[in-house]
């Protein structure tokens, strides 16, 4: 599970999830991708079983690149607690996904392969997700 190894603020603000992704939106390390299509916060189990689904199916063969990070922590109140009292304490952490940002990247099998690899790490995120080859993107780079 990712997490980060210490954070300058325990708990931090919520904020919003609005316009689309200014970096991290172009294959840069392989050859395919899998992009996001809608706004979500993407928790560190929700990374670390969409990996395990794409190198299971990859039969470790290939290189895989995460190109997302949980460094969001999200608090929590325990359960039947009154109003007030203050924030709850951190239970997870997130990595906070605008659309076309690239999530996972693929390289050293062939695109068939690397596509059902990535569709099958695609199931595993609570999000709309396509996959995408270094070629398809090379026009939108900006």
């Amino acid at each position: 599970m990712l997490l980060p190894k210490r954070s300058k603020y325990r708990k931090v603000q919520r904020g919003r999830m609005k316009g689309k992704a200014t970096r991290g939106n172009f294959v840069s390390n392989g050859e395919y991708g899998l992009v996001a299509l809608e706004p979500a916060w993407i928790t560190s189990n929700q990374i670390e079983a969409a990996r395990i689904a794409m190198t299971r199916y990859i039969k470790r063969g290939g290189q895989v690149w995460i190109k997302i990070f949980p460094d969001k922590p999200i608090t929590e109140k325990p359960a039947e607690t009154r109003m007030g009292s203050g924030k709850g304490s951190p239970e997870y952490w997130v990595s906070v996904v605008k659309p076309g940002r690239v999530l996972f990247e693929i390289a050293g099998v062939e695109k068939d392969l690397a596509f059902e690899a990535l569709r099958l790490a695609s199931n595993k995120l609570p999000i709309r997700c396509k996959c995408v080859s270094k070629q398809e993107m090379g026009g939108e780079q900006e």
